[in-house]
């Protein structure tokens, strides 16, 4: 692990004033009505007593609260958030303390030197969840192995966009000296570069989970010679041109409701006008810009305004050399969520160089 690098991770919670015991024989509603009145909850005896609550919170906002269009499913989402994260666990030397509880590494690794104090329902839930991926790693069909997310750090859940890249990158005729990897997350993106034979990748990341999960997982490989890490916003302290520059920017705008803004979701309004201009001045001559991107705000009606073609449309930098794009998957049909705007989605492969 990198000791220059502060590693992200949940914060230890201070229960407020009122703190209700939930435990098989608590009255679930009472306890809710409680909860919204700003009253916190400690789950005692077994775990499955706050998984009993989570679902029964579920219900009662369900009842409640409108959940079909995308907005309103936000706002419904935002609510649980809100409330579920008064439920608490005690963890007592690195363990969670109620019976049947799941054994979770990560609470070994991030708070080595901490054996009292108390974290969230959900946010247990989180490392138990990243750590059943770090353990037994999450397989990827563009790449050869499969990666070990370090917590904290995002990975692909859907592949539409890796598969367009992979296509993309089979039919590439440039060179392959250099390439920068904008927003490296768990490194798919640069592992299939290095397959596709790049000589060297240099990866950024806001996230140092990234920067350190990735040094973790690469150690003293051939990987971890190929592969150059930088700690910092879009291109760092990285100053060099590259033949390729690849970027998957997160695909919503963010707006003033969203609270606790997930940075791999949802981008602020100066994201794309400061990554184009960085980018202006670290692409070769004929080198290739790649933006991997989708028309989900369109479809969902959360913006008009496409970044990319706002970009080409001022006509200063780049030009588009072409765009391509690939129908997305529609969801399950088991999903609970309304997703009907999910049979026009489509992932798109920007390729822009310079004027």
């Amino acid at each position: 692990m990198n000791s220059e690098i502060q590693i992200n991770k949940p914060t230890p919670t201070i229960p407020g004033e009122e703190i209700i015991k939930f435990d098989s024989t608590t009255d679930v509603r009472a306890t809710i009505y409680s909860m919204k009145d700003g009253a916190s909850v400690l789950i005692t005896e077994f775990y499955s007593n706050g998984m009993t609550l989570l679902k029964e919170l579920h219900k009662h906002l369900k009842n409640r609260l409108p959940n079909k269009t995308f907005s309103e499913q936000r706002a419904y989402r935002a609510e649980y958030f809100k409330l579920s994260n008064q439920i608490l666990l005690e963890i007592t030397n690195r363990a969670v303390s109620v019976k049947k509880a799941p054994s979770i590494g990560w609470l070994e690794k991030l708070y080595p030197d901490t054996n009292k104090f108390f974290l969230t329902f959900p946010q247990v839930q989180g490392l138990n969840s990243a750590w059943q991926w770090y353990k037994n790693g999450v397989s990827v069909p563009v790449l050869r192995n499969k990666i070990h997310p370090y917590y904290g750090t995002y990975f692909p859940t859907r592949f539409d966009h890796l598969i367009l890249f992979d296509n993309w990158l089979k039919r590439y005729e440039g060179p392959k000296k250099s390439a920068i990897d904008i927003g490296i997350g768990s490194g798919v993106l640069s592992f299939q570069m290095i397959q596709h034979g790049f000589q060297k990748v240099f990866g950024t990341d806001t996230n140092p989970n990234a920067i350190v999960g990735l040094k973790d997982f690469m150690g003293e490989t051939k990987l971890s010679r190929k592969i150059d890490l930088h700690y910092g916003n879009l291109f760092a302290t990285i100053e060099k041109e590259a033949e390729l520059i690849v970027f998957n920017p997160p695909w919503l705008p963010a707006n003033s409701s969203v609270e606790n803004m997930d940075e791999a979701i949802y981008y602020n309004k100066n994201l794309f006008p400061k990554f184009f201009a960085e980018a202006n001045n670290r692409l070769a001559k004929d080198g290739k810009l790649v933006v991997l991107f989708s028309n989900l705000a369109e479809i969902t009606k959360v913006s008009k305004e496409h970044p990319i073609e706002k970009e080409l449309a001022k006509g200063v930098r780049f030009t588009l050399e072409k765009c391509l794009k690939k129908t997305v998957k529609s969801a399950s049909d088991k999903t609970k969520r309304d997703q009907h705007w999910r049979g026009t989605e489509e992932v798109e492969l920007w390729v822009l160089v310079k004027k």
